[in-house]
């Protein structure tokens, strides 16, 4: 079976290639490698069951590519404003990745009647009045804020996987992805829990921006990986619109004195009561859907995630 991976090189795409090539699946990555990296694959480069190809998902696919399923992860989808790699810094590859880039993997996915699966986000809930956020909800989302530039070009290309589902008969799904982490991060992410890890190793100060009561859910890479592997390849998921995350809920304050905990690091936590635009205050999954539907659950610790977490940048020289 053949498996296309669009944004294969970024983080999370690396670990579903990784683990799609482990199970004996045919995989082909495609990468513009503009937040992507070939070093999040190298491992993979040499295998036969492994094909890249660098190119921008809002072109079409060359001539004699063919997959029988299709996974959509390209996207810039860091938040931290200071972060190069970020969407504020990326803001039109951003959208065009979710609009124009879904239309050409969706266009691809007809022809060849393969499944079809869009990496959608937890952001379409934006700053949720709902708590937890079901697939139901329907968001409190700024169409021209700051972080509209993802939020809506995710909400847009979950409006054209709906569209090719309804109307061109393709067997669609979409993953509202929630907080994840794990290895393969990029430092320059910037994202909280990878600034708190760096911070912490290079005891300098682990910085909270808000007021530290701002709570999040965080997934471990893992878990990820198989709810989307559930939700692509299991029976009566077509059609589906399934929430991906972790129902742990816990303060942005607590996670910094965990991370401080873990990495034995004698950094001073500081509170920056600067919460950037449109920031939710609030969020976790409600995934009462993905465990019914999909057997699935996360079952990886936030102290064994993060652990592993830490050993990686350890590794990396920190």
């Amino acid at each position: 079976m053949k498996i296309l991976i669009a944004g294969g090189a970024g983080f999370i795409g690396s670990h579903l290639s990784r683990r799609m090539v482990r199970e004996n699946y045919e995989v082909i990555c495609v990468d513009n490698l503009l937040t992507g990296s070939k070093n999040n694959i190298k491992d993979l480069m040499t295998n036969r069951l492994f094909s890249f190809l660098e190119q921008d998902i809002t072109e079409p696919l060359p001539v004699g590519i063919v997959a029988d399923a299709v996974f959509h992860l390209a996207s810039p989808a860091s938040p931290n404003h200071h972060s190069p790699l970020s969407y504020h810094a990326l803001p039109m590859e951003t959208m065009m990745a979710n609009t124009v880039g879904t239309h050409e993997l969706l266009k691809f996915a007809k022809k060849n009647k393969a499944k079809f699966l869009f990496a959608s986000t937890s952001e379409v809930y934006g700053d949720p009045e709902v708590h937890p956020q079901p697939e139901e909800y329907r968001g409190n989302v700024s169409t021209t804020g700051p972080r509209s530039v993802y939020d809506e070009a995710k909400r847009f290309g979950e409006t054209l996987t709906a569209y090719y589902l309804r109307n061109k008969k393709v067997d669609t799904r979409i993953a509202r992805i929630f907080n994840t982490y794990g290895p393969f991060m990029l430092k320059s992410d910037m994202r909280m829990i990878i600034s708190f890890i760096v911070q912490a190793l290079e005891g300098k100060p682990i910085t909270i921006f808000g007021d530290g009561t701002q709570t999040r859910s965080l997934c471990y890479i893992d878990d990820m990986v198989e709810g989307l592997m559930h939700l692509m390849f299991y029976p009566n998921t077509k059609g589906t619109i399934v929430n991906l995350g972790n129902t742990d809920e816990l303060t942005v304050l607590d996670f910094a004195k965990l991370v401080k905990k873990l990495t034995g690091s004698q950094s001073k936590i500081v509170i920056s009561e600067t919460l950037p635009e449109d920031d939710p205050k609030k969020r976790r999954a409600d995934t009462t859907q993905a465990e019914k539907l999909l057997k699935w659950s996360c079952t990886t610790s936030l102290e064994v995630g993060l652990q592993k977490t830490i050993t990686h940048f350890k590794e990396q020289g920190l």
